[in-house]
């Protein structure tokens, strides 16, 4: 029996308890977030039991990725990209819309996210350039060069529609790149480029878009003249977000104290609930399944469940979900180290930056210290194929842990020579 169970928990044992304690963490709190959900369909089970149905299989797509070995991963790279880049190019044509975003589509009657594909993709390419081009002195300079090429082809489709994602998938490269040793001459200039970048998008978000009033005075005349004009324009689809962007920053970068009766709780229901369940834990928490703003906060249980996780789980709660990110993340660090080779070295630490950095973009949009983004909770928030991609990625960190080869021990070799001369 233990051998069976040996050759299903394969690789790293602290990552699958780390990935245990998650799936765990995400039943229990997203059968209590989805009250609404269970209340609308009539059903109290069904989204629980849809939800663990996911976890199922990721959990089996996770068994299958780590029982490949590390080295092929390379050979699925080229096909990945041009998937992506293609997905994500239709969807900003004809993708179907979310919460006013063209992020989804349809293929083969399965409903995705091409970036959850793409971040992916763009890991592994950048984990096999700087491995490639890796030098005594570190990275050859080139790389630099082959990393943007790339990563353009990636990051820019998401920009229009999912902003967020394109900026956590950067900070992840550019963190690759710093962990590959590229030259940080390069890098910071990179950080240049972009901080311009980013002070001239900003300020077209602020002189384009609209606030929320005006946008809601532009959604009625648009509604009046939409039978003049059958469909916008391609510069409209694209450019139709600055309005959510701006309102975002304004209501991030506000310094005006709002009384609490004067808090309008309609137009920032997220943010004002969210701070609500975090106040009302009274540090110790309210108890597993006994929240109460799961009922009024909008994607409790996807965007927002780590404020229904300090609501019910108190403080303790919360530090412990967070700890075990960041096991997760130094865990992965010492299979790196391990490694012989830099690119499953790199392609691990890769895919943990990603997942620990989207988890700290949503756990600090919940606590009020980032602008509302739409990122979930890696493994804990309820999701589709997002949740079967994340265990994807952890399958590919076991698969690293037990196929890669490893550094020789200087100790081990002490030890095979002292055998060697007791047995002659």
């Amino acid at each position: 029996m233990n051998k069976k169970l040996g050759n299903i928990f394969k690789g790293d044992k602290v990552i699958w308890m780390v990935f245990f304690f998650l799936c765990m963490v995400s039943i229990v709190e997203v059968y209590s977030a989805s009250s609404s959900l269970s209340y609308k369909g009539g059903n109290y089970w069904s989204p629980i039991l849809k939800h663990c149905g996911i976890l199922a299989i990721g959990t089996f797509m996770m068994v299958v990725v780590l029982n490949v070995k590390c080295k092929y991963f390379k050979l699925v790279t080229p096909f990945l990209l041009f998937f992506s880049f293609v997905t994500l190019l239709w969807v900003l044509v004809a993708g179907q819309a979310t919460n006013d975003a063209n992020r989804w589509m349809n293929f083969l009657g399965i409903q995705f996210q091409p970036s959850e594909i793409g971040k992916g993709a763009l890991v592994l390419a950048v984990a096999q350039i700087l491995s490639a081009m890796q030098t005594n002195e570190g990275a050859d300079k080139k790389a630099f060069k082959y990393i943007l090429f790339v990563s353009a082809f990636i990051v820019l489709p998401i920009v229009p529609e999912n902003l967020s994602t394109a900026m956590l998938i950067s900070v992840t490269v550019v963190l690759m790149m710093f962990i590959g040793r590229v030259p940080l001459q390069q890098i910071g200039k990179l950080l240049g480029v972009v901080a311009l970048i980013g002070v001239v998008g900003i300020t077209m978000v602020m002189l384009v878009g609209t606030d929320e009033k005006k946008a809601a005075d532009k959604q009625v005349l648009t509604e009046q003249v939409a039978v003049e004009k059958e469909e916008p324009s391609m510069a409209e689809k694209l450019l139709h977000r600055m309005d959510t962007w701006k309102a975002r920053i304004n209501k991030f970068l506000s310094s005006e104290e709002v009384a609490p009766e004067d808090y309008d709780l309609d137009k920032d229901a997220q943010v004002g609930h969210a701070n609500i369940a975090i106040a009302s834990s009274n540090i110790v928490g309210k108890g597993p399944g006994n929240s109460n703003e799961r009922d009024f906060l909008s994607q409790a249980f996807s965007d927002f469940i780590y404020a229904i996780i300090i609501e019910e789980m108190g403080i303790e709660g919360a530090a412990m979900v967070a700890l075990l990110y960041i096991i997760l993340l130094f865990r992965t660090g010492r299979i790196a180290n391990r490694c012989e080779n830099s690119f499953p070295a790199l392609l691990a630490m890769g895919i943990a930056l990603l997942l620990v950095t989207q988890a700290l973009f949503n756990m600090l949009v919940a606590v009020g210290l980032a602008p509302v983004t739409g990122q979930p909770l890696p493994l804990i928030s309820k999701g589709g194929t997002s949740t079967i991609i994340n265990c994807i990625y952890i399958g590919v960190i076991l698969s690293i842990s037990r196929s890669a080869r490893k550094k020789e021990v200087a100790g081990s070799d002490k030890q095979q020579g002292m055998a060697l001369a007791v047995a002659s």
